[in-house]
């Protein structure tokens, strides 16, 4: 096997050779359900947690890791699932829509996590989520606007509600709990993946793949105006996650702001940049990229501290009994950002040609692939597996019991697709603009 760290002079031939042998490790099979939804985690991390449902947040970056791999069949059969199932929560977007249900009730929002079979989970749960709804709208607008398919009645009628949901909550100044499912605060990553959904959906609408379909004569100057009522909203608190004057909903940084870097490409580089370089400053360790400072999720001694069915519990209305818990500096550091990160720098390197470009996304890219268990560090366990996160017990990092979490996993391949592109390319070259991918 190729020897890592990954050198400078990587090449083509390297990737492959690397992505051959985790291949054959079974480190990229993802399994998809048979209605094209995807479980959040393998079979291993579901038989001891509950990440066997479904959640929409994931499947969508499971999903578009499909569509950058080139399997946009599996990728538009998952947007149209997704559609098929909040068609299912049309009722409860109308209700709020009519002012008849209070959106505080979050059991009374669209559910975010459901079983498999696309029937609703009963237990409390914290479904204000908004950053989720508009990562849908964002993934179904892009494989409909890519001609994949040709969206029905029914899944226009799902998306016109959606949209007009989004107002009727009046999601730039909504407190949902947001990626991580915690306290309702005003969230510049929610706010910023509605940004991004709604303008995927105004090109779709513009395009020529969206001639014919039947829209409300309103819909495009209602879509306009929540753009710009979001637009307004980031430029207000990013590159903050949260500016509210709580101490308990105020957070300076997030790494749940990468994403707006990409996939959803709703900032400029010059945003990018104060985000990148806050979470390179106060969120990189070690093993990995916290979440925020103080998370207290799979914090130092997690399983000893907290028995199984309390460790992926909804600690939405009280997460101060969990963040007792928590130690400053040792918070789980997680395996899904450096991913993103390298990427970001590599599409810089394309774009741009500067060597340190380069250099960073190799540097990520290597630090993505120090986070691959082995059969030394989970024994019970196949090797080469992508944890959710690694946590510190008795005072060594280790794998957590989220192994393996699918959305790291889809996250690590298709980014090293990215590093393939870029690698074509040496640092003392110009990047090339086009090339295939691996």
């Amino acid at each position: 096997m190729l020897s890592l760290p990954l050198a400078e002079d990587v090449s083509l031939s390297d990737l492959e050779q690397l992505i051959a042998f985790l291949r054959s490790q079974g480190t990229f099979h993802f399994p998809v359900l048979p209605n094209g939804l995807f479980p959040a985690a393998g079979a291993d991390a579901a038989q001891t947690t509950n990440y066997h449902y479904v959640w929409v947040r994931d499947n969508v970056h499971i999903a578009h890791a499909h569509d950058v791999l080139g399997e946009r069949t599996i990728a538009a059969a998952n947007a149209r699932a997704l559609a098929k199932y909040f068609g299912t929560q049309r009722s409860k977007m109308r209700a709020i829509i009519d002012g008849k249900v209070s959106p505080e009730n979050v059991m009374k929002r669209p559910h975010i996590r459901f079983r498999q079979d696309m029937t609703e989970i009963t237990e409390k749960w914290s479904h204000a989520q908004n950053d989720a709804l508009g990562y849908f709208l964002w993934h179904f607008s892009r494989m409909a606007s890519g001609g994949h398919f040709t969206p029905d009645a029914d899944e226009m009628e799902t998306l016109i509600d959606l949209v007009r949901y989004l107002g009727a909550i009046r999601y730039w100044q909504d407190a949902d709990s947001g990626h991580w499912e915690e306290v309702r605060k005003v969230s510049a990553s929610s706010i910023g993946c509605a940004v991004a959904g709604l303008e995927a959906l105004t090109r779709w609408l513009e395009s020529p793949a969206a001639v014919g379909l039947k829209i409300p004569a309103s819909l495009p100057g209602e879509i306009a105006e929540l753009i710009r009522q979001g637009r307004g909203a980031l430029a207000r608190i990013l590159p903050h996650e949260c500016i509210e004057a709580d101490p308990q909903r105020q957070r300076r940084c997030d790494g749940a702001l990468l994403f707006l870097i990409y996939p959803m490409k709703v900032v400029d580089d010059a945003m990018a940049d104060a985000i990148l370089a806050d979470v390179a400053a106060m969120l990189a360790g070690e093993h990995g990229i916290r979440r925020y400072l103080g998370d207290s999720y799979w914090c130092a001694d997690y399983k000893a501290a907290l028995g199984a069915e309390e460790r992926t519990a909804d600690f939405s209305d009280d997460l101060e009994r969990r963040d007792r818990l928590a130690q400053p500096g040792l918070e789980a550091q997680w395996c899904i950002f450096d991913p993103v990160v390298s990427v970001v720098y590599g599409e810089r390197y394309q774009r741009l040609g500067r060597a340190e470009d380069f250099r960073r996304q190799l540097h990520h890219l290597n630090r993505s692939l120090g986070h691959l268990t082995t059969p030394e560090t989970r024994p019970t366990l196949p090797g080469f597996r992508g944890p959710e996160s690694y946590y510190s017990e008795r005072g060594t990092y280790v794998p957590n019991d989220i192994l393996p979490l699918l959305w790291t996993e889809r996250i690590w391949r298709s980014r090293w697709r990215r590093c393939g592109r870029a690698c074509k390319a040496a640092p003392s070259s110009p990047p090339q603009t086009e090339c295939a991918d691996v």
